[in-house]
């Protein structure tokens, strides 16, 4: 494991005890430690991740005042704190915060654990099952109003074909909602940030743009990117394609055929915007508000043609807040859409050390 160390003067004798840095090391929550001066002398990578510092400073004005009690009694504290998961959108840690003196050179140690994470994917889990099971009833009732119609055609070969058919795109249904549920469900129920990687942004796009080539060419569709870009961010790769793929997917499945789906980005005060404009069906302004609902639909018929869930926008929802940023949408009816992911980049630290 690997953590940041800031390197101590050379007339100062102040060190940490090797035994207290593994122990540290092994705590299933992260921890900081603390010079005079709120000065960082040790953190854990999810110190790190959670935003808690920014260029060596403590960011939360509760941390910074607490910290400052326990230097002033030398008496523990604990309490809870609330830290943006980014510079923008509205994702948060809800962190429990323990901060003690240590008995030598007036360092402080502050241990984190997100304890209210239980209760969120709990909260999660009950409503999640709740819109489940109606949204199940639909396709399951489906196929077995089909298989007794096949069953009072057996003597009649082309009903036989036409109700099987039509159970084969019910099933279809089935398991890409059952597929699309499983990956909600582990996005909800992760932190990316606390086991994070560097992602380039340019293989993120890439990646979904080849993951969705098939579906493209069958409806004679370019999907276009010309960038290359070098920006990278912090988080899960495989959800941030995810995330990516749906939104390309979404444009070709609302646009008509022989169009034209683009990719772009843009990077603006630390944040880079990955954007997919389609020349589709467009979404009125009454309905942008609800798009990133679970199992929302804008044309709940073309979804069914399309094969739609109404999971894959709520799954982008969720990965950007997850990743400590959000989405965003322009659409205009019968003109078409824009959404834009929008992620802060990732800055490596300077300093870091086995």
């Amino acid at each position: 494991m690997k953590f940041l160390r800031r390197e101590l003067e050379s007339n100062d004798a102040r060190a940490l005890p090797e035994m207290l840095i593994e122990t540290l090391g092994m705590l299933d929550g992260d921890s900081l430690v603390l010079a005079p001066g709120e000065v960082p002398i040790f953190l854990t990578p999810g110190a790190e991740n959670l935003g808690i510092l920014k260029d060596g400073r403590i960011q939360s004005s509760e941390l910074l005042a607490t910290v400052r009690v326990v230097r002033r009694t030398h008496n523990q504290q604990v309490g809870k704190i609330e830290v943006p998961r980014g510079p923008i959108g509205e994702g948060k840690h809800e962190l429990t915060v323990k901060i003690m003196p240590l008995t030598k050179d007036d360092l402080v140690l502050v241990l984190i654990s997100d304890e209210s994470e239980a209760q969120r994917v709990h909260d999660v889990r009950r409503d999640f099952v709740a819109n489940i099971s109606h949204e199940l009833k639909t396709p399951i009732g489906a196929l077995s109003l089909l298989s007794e119609a096949v069953l009072g055609s057996k003597d009649d070969p082309e009903s036989v074909v036409k109700f099987a058919t039509r159970m084969q795109s019910e099933a279809k249904r089935l398991t890409d909602l059952v597929q699309e549920i499983i990956h909600l469900s582990r996005v909800q129920d992760s932190d990316p940030l606390q086991l994070a990687q560097e992602v380039s942004v340019e293989y993120v796009i890439r990646e979904a743009i080849d993951q969705c080539q098939i579906t493209a060419d069958s409806r004679n569709i370019t999907v276009t990117y010309l960038e290359n870009s070098e920006a990278k961010v912090l988080g899960d790769r495989d959800q941030l394609i995810m995330a990516v793929h749906n939104l390309i997917e979404n444009a070709i499945s609302y646009s008509p055929e022989n169009t034209k789906v683009s990719v772009t980005t843009a990077i603006v005060a630390g944040i880079i915007d990955i954007s997919v404009t389609d020349q589709g069906i467009g979404i009125s302004e009454s309905e942008q508000v609800r798009i990133f609902e679970r199992f929302y639909r804008v044309d709940p018929a073309r979804s069914r043609q399309t094969g739609g869930t109404g999971l894959g926008l709520s799954i982008v929802k969720h990965v950007a807040a997850k990743h400590g940023g959000e989405v965003k949408v322009w659409s205009v009816e019968n003109v078409g859409s824009t959404f834009s992911i929008r992620l802060p980049i990732y800055e490596a630290p300077q300093e870091i050390s086995e």
